[in-house]
């Protein structure tokens, strides 16, 4: 098997692709954008087979109005971590664990918002209430459910990659998202939200 970049080096943007900004600020007729160029650190590591289980499909977070489907994704030939460009929808990074793994973080993301779609759903991970019930469903049509832990505004460079996407600790889900500050020259935010919550 060829090397696969290691997560927890390519992650280090943990999500570049939410550079857009914020819906109040939509121009009539956008401009593309360009794409967020970062030297992300890497490093070459043959990971442990993932073995396969059920894939998340679906995430509801009723306290704030989140119902959307999951999709699997994996890494950007230039190292990012894939994330759904259409905003409804979130994205599994499937070379981690899942709901029905007996250890380490399921890691879904989604954009935060985009020029021409508005906010996304995941714009209201910040809004989550304590112990939020956070319920994913599994393509076997199991639903797991959740309770919020945490959530947090963290400035990228500070993201915990290695508890982010840890592979063997205790089972939870880490929901990720772009907040804080829209940095217009860069087309970037300058923090990501991340969402952390444990099995009941």
């Amino acid at each position: 098997m060829a090397p696969r970049i290691l997560a927890l080096a390519v992650m280090a943007l943990l999500l570049a692709g939410c550079a857009a900004a914020p819906a109040e600020s939509i121009a009539p007729v956008p401009a593309p954008l360009p794409t967020a160029e970062i030297d992300v650190p890497r490093q070459s590591s043959e990971l442990a087979p993932v073995e396969q289980l059920a894939a998340p499909v679906r995430i509801q977070i009723p306290a704030v109005g989140v119902d959307i489907s999951i999709a699997p994704v994996g890494i950007q030939p230039d190292g990012f971590m894939e994330i759904p460009e259409n905003i409804t929808v979130a994205g599994w990074y499937q070379y981690g664990s899942s709901p029905s793994s007996d250890t380490g973080s399921t890691v879904i993301t989604a954009h935060v918002d985009d020029f021409v779609q508005g906010l996304g759903p995941f714009s209201r991970l910040a809004s989550m209430p304590a112990q939020a019930e956070i319920i994913v469903t599994t393509d076997d049509g199991v639903d797991h459910r959740y309770q919020l832990e945490s959530v947090q505004n963290i400035q990228k460079a500070q993201v915990p990659l290695d508890q982010v996407f840890d592979r063997d600790g205790a089972p939870r889900i880490v929901l990720l998202t772009c907040g804080g500050q829209f940095d217009e020259n860069v087309r970037q935010y300058s923090d990501n939200v991340v969402a952390i919550a444990n099995p009941l």
